[in-house]
């Protein structure tokens, strides 16, 4: 069964550093809890995001297993959209919306997820005991982080 998770977070700052900074994948560590160990194999050259770009990481989403993940940027619209879409991990569909709307407060980061599990019923079972609220568990983590790194008042 596919399932679809919205997030949204006002964020101060411009589009362009809005931008720059989620666009690049070796953020994703910092906005990602530490347990899950998430590590960016793909070098990066400081280019910049484009439709066709393969990343690799590593991930510890479940006790402690060590997963290898690939996703590809299939959408690139510089300054307003991006999506990752897994190519190989741990979801049988993941589907990821990342959108940047400039506003008199700086960027609304809008995310949509769009995923399915692997193993039919077992991983709905999966989905309801313990994968949703890891999600939100991440979701909510990046949210504070993001809040510390762009909102927190100087």
């Amino acid at each position: 069964m596919k399932h679809q998770l919205k997030r949204e977070q006002q964020i101060d700052c411009d589009i362009e550093t809005a931008w720059k900074f989620f666009s690049a994948p070796e953020n994703l560590s910092k906005i990602t809890p530490k347990d899950m160990n998430f590590i960016v194999r793909t070098k990066m050259k400081d280019e910049e995001i484009y439709k066709g770009m393969i990343i690799d990481y590593y991930v510890s989403p479940l006790l402690g297993i060590k997963t290898e993940w690939t996703t590809e940027i299939t959408h690139v619209d510089r300054l307003r959209s991006f999506i990752d879409f897994q190519k190989k991990g741990p979801y049988k569909l993941w589907n990821h919306f990342h959108e940047f709307i400039p506003n008199e407060k700086g960027v609304l980061i809008k995310d949509t997820v769009d995923y399915e599990l692997p193993l039919g019923f077992l991983g709905e079972i999966a989905h309801s005991l313990f994968v949703k609220n890891k999600l939100n568990h991440i979701f909510a983590y990046r949210f504070q982080v993001l809040e510390e790194m762009f909102n927190k008042r100087k």
